[in-house]
């Protein structure tokens, strides 16, 4: 029951879909700032291992040395790390994981080049799993390519 003096909750509308997920800036800023400043990705992962961030650099560095196979190892480890930290910010699964939203960019990364990985060593469908993540959560692999 309400009266004059209770305010008015705000409601949600519950055919919109779920809030955007933003991740916190921490593990990842550290890593960006130190990499920023010549720390190697690889000393970035060592020191922040929860880092999306710093496996999704070196995924993209294994990638561009045509080794797919460390490639899909360090980005599928910068995968569950993000999933990891998407539940812990509240996600449940399903909803937007905004691109501009720099925290979430690591685990962005981390999954286009999971998907790039798995499809360069024959998995594909789970690079098609990833690359239909990203789209269901709302941006795409040009976009994600496009913060490298």
């Amino acid at each position: 029951m309400t009266d004059a003096s209770t305010p008015a909750q705000p409601t949600r509308n519950l055919l919109s879909g779920p809030d955007p997920v933003h991740l916190p800036d921490e593990p990842d800023a550290s890593v960006r700032t130190a990499t920023d400043a010549g720390t190697s990705a690889e000393d970035g992962a060592r020191r922040y291992p929860a880092s999306s961030y710093a496996w999704a650099l070196l995924a993209e560095a294994a990638l561009a040395d045509d080794d797919p196979v460390a490639a899909y190892a360090y980005a599928r480890t910068g995968y569950h790390r993000g999933l990891d930290a998407l539940r812990r910010a509240g996600w449940r699964g399903q909803g937007p994981i905004p691109a501009t939203h720099v925290p979430n960019q690591g685990f962005l990364r981390a999954l286009l080049a999971l998907a790039e990985a798995a499809d360069a060593i024959g998995e594909v469908d789970e690079a098609t799993r990833c690359t239909t993540f990203l789209v269901d959560s709302g941006t795409s692999a040009d976009e994600v390519r496009a913060l490298r």
